[in-house]
């Protein structure tokens, strides 16, 4: 029992890690915290969903369209609405209510074009089980925690072993200074939202088959936020260790305490974290986090 808790508490960490390295990639470049990432993980999911409803593609094809749908909705929104914004210099606070906004339009236009209906994937893994330490745990659970570990570790790679990623760790730094040097920011801020689109899409698919797919699935996006300020915001092994930790947190409260305090449990660990140690577990000191 207690093994399976684990693994199943893993698999869940690992959604919640997706979602919360989005956030950490916006948040380490341009310093504000893009609420509208649920939407964009919902959008994606729906993207899958059509992907493998109206087209029957397998599961490989519904994710790879899902990530290339969730990336593009993202590098949009990021044209839309921060683009304008940020070529002002307007303060971070302008740009997260941008976000919010954003997330409540895209959220109303999928009510108003595909309605409330809660719809499922088709049962890519045909709920398999497999054995392990004489516990008996899910294929998809397995597949989710180790394919987001292969995913954020891809993305780490991408991000110290490339021309791209350098620049991407320069911007980081500083901007300004980035832009003097010839780097080319709006390509720059595109490649960031592409990245975090691409794990929103990911994460998208996940929850859907996991669960249900439906217009207000982003909302869970509220634990990646969780993920990403315990691990510290702007820290990619941050985000991994954040949405591993809530995710076991949560399910062994689930499992052993009673389902309807799992919450009470999550946003206790946020408030915690917030005034002992408000930078995470590899956060750094920061003037302004928003």
């Amino acid at each position: 029992m207690f093994l399976q808790t684990l693994i199943t508490g893993l698999s869940i960490g690992g959604i919640y890690s997706l979602m919360a390295v989005g956030y950490s990639l916006v948040f380490s470049v341009l310093n504000f915290s893009n609420f509208a990432h649920g939407a964009v993980i919902m959008l994606g999911a729906y993207v899958g969903l059509a992907l493998a409803t109206k087209l029957s593609l397998g599961f490989g094809l519904v994710l790879a369209g899902s990530i290339a749908g969730a990336g593009i909705i993202a590098v949009l929104n990021e044209r839309l609405a921060y683009s304008s914004l940020r070529r002002r210099k307007a303060p971070s606070l302008y740009l997260m209510i941008s976000a919010m906004g954003c997330a409540v339009f895209l959220e109303n236009m999928v009510y108003a074009t595909i309605g409330s209906r809660f719809y499922a994937f088709p049962e890519f893994f045909a709920r398999q089980v497999i054995t392990v330490g004489g516990s008996s745990v899910s294929l998809l659970d397995v597949g989710a925690f180790l394919f987001a570990l292969a995913a954020i570790l891809g993305l780490h790679l991408f991000i110290t072993r490339t021309r791209t990623g350098i620049a991407i760790r320069a911007g980081v730094s500083d901007m300004t200074m980035c832009s003097l040097m010839g780097v080319d920011l709006d390509r720059l801020i595109a490649i960031v939202f592409l990245l975090a689109g691409g794990f929103a899409g990911v994460a998208g698919v996940f929850l859907g088959i996991k669960y249900l797919v439906y217009p207000t699935m982003g909302w869970v996006t509220n634990k990646a936020y969780i993920a990403a300020v315990i691990g510290g915001l702007g820290s990619l092994p941050g985000a991994l260790a954040g949405g591993l930790l809530l995710g076991v947190v949560e399910t062994f409260v689930s499992s052993y305490v009673s389902s309807v305090m799992r919450d009470v449990f999550s946003f206790t660990l946020l408030i915690a974290f917030l005034v002992w140690r408000p930078n995470g577990l590899w956060g750094q000191d920061s003037e302004e986090k928003v």
